[in-house]
């Protein structure tokens, strides 16, 4: 087992998570944290249990030998960028969603992946639950049948209580309440669907309140998604103005049951009368604390340690925004909108 040594770009929230999870496997080993803040490099070891080098420049890190994977943990416009010099530097990446806030950086970070030959992790941590895994193993046993209906939703609150709220009000850099968050219900729903998306429609406004004032963008939008078997139809909400408690969704209905977040039912289990409750971890929090980031680096170190592709690999991430970028122009046109014009 190869021990991965990693330089983190970004020490806010997310990157701080990062750490503490890099600390606790043997695979990896955090050497350096590139940031633009002037960082007291004693500070920093002593407050993250760490023994790294401090760069401000981006470009410095990237020439350095020692560093095996680049993690990127800044705000969502400098994503593309950061990932395309990365790649062309030879270095393996992981990469916090949403990977980019227009369609065109996308495509050019997955070029620069494809042509350089680098490895991708990106934080879709949704695939990595429980619950996701316990959907994903009853499907593929065929216990529900063929799906032709699914939903997915988003209900989180992002006001002027939370972390990136400063940053993200503004449409360059959030982009969309889909983009900036709603992205991991949209993500579980293509993952457990296996199939492309043909055509969506969405909607979108946003809560009146005053604290929600700042944003230039619509926070909630439903968005609704035909896929190309021609059989299944999917909704997906993102809602992140909502005054309530974080409530993540999902819902697959099938040809002979369903599955509703932790709740089972299946015609093709004889006697079976009612809901099944399953003992799974279920989606319950927005906090980065509670992202199983261990599972999802675990998961990177196996890949990499064998050739392999990861399962939230950039070029998995891609469609998924491809499926974003065409709701919000939906949402922004009120038409419906084909997959055929977010194509490469």
């Amino acid at each position: 087992m190869k021990t991965y040594k990693v330089g983190i770009v970004g020490l806010g929230w997310v990157a701080g998570s990062h750490i503490m999870n890099f600390n606790t496997m043997p695979n990896f080993e955090v050497k350096a944290i590139q940031s633009r803040r002037d960082l007291d490099p004693k500070q920093v070891n002593a407050q993250h249990n760490v023994d790294v080098k401090i760069y401000n420049d981006y470009d410095k890190m990237l020439e350095d030998k020692d560093i095996d994977i680049i993690d990127i943990c800044t705000p969502h416009p400098f994503h593309p960028e950061q990932t395309i010099k990365a790649a062309n530097a030879g270095k393996d990446l992981i990469i916090e969603k949403p990977i980019g806030i227009n369609f065109a950086d996308t495509v050019k970070m997955l070029e620069a992946v494809e042509k350089n030959r680098v490895k991708t992790s990106v934080c879709f941590e949704v695939r990595f639950m429980g619950v996701t895994k316990a959907m994903e193993s009853i499907i593929k046993e065929g216990l529900i049948g063929d799906i032709y209906y699914t939903e997915c939703d988003y209900y989180h609150g992002i006001g002027p209580w939370y972390g990136q709220f400063v940053w993200n009000v503004k449409k360059d850099m959030g982009g969309s309440s889909l983009l900036t968050a709603g992205c991991h219900a949209l993500d579980a729903m293509l993952h457990l669907v296996e199939d492309e998306v043909e055509e969506v429609y969405s909607y979108s406004t946003i809560n009146p309140n005053e604290v929600y004032k700042p944003y230039e963008y619509d926070t909630t939008s439903v968005t609704l998604l035909k896929f190309k078997n021609g059989r299944t139809l999917g909704k997906c909400a993102s809602v992140t103005d909502c005054m309530q408690p974080y409530v993540f969704n999902m819902n697959m209905v099938g040809s002979h049951g369903s599955i509703k977040n932790d709740l089972f039912f299946s015609k093709k289990i004889e006697a079976l009368r009612d809901w099944t409750k399953m003992d799974v971890q279920l989606i319950d929090s927005g906090d980065v604390a509670h992202h199983p980031y261990e599972l999802i680096f675990s998961h990177f170190a196996e890949c990499l340690d064998e050739g392999k592709e990861a399962i939230n690999s950039l070029a998995s991430a891609f469609e998924t925004h491809r499926v974003i970028f065409a709701a919000d122009k939906s949402a922004e046109t009120g038409k419906p909108v084909s997959l055929e014009e977010f194509a490469r």
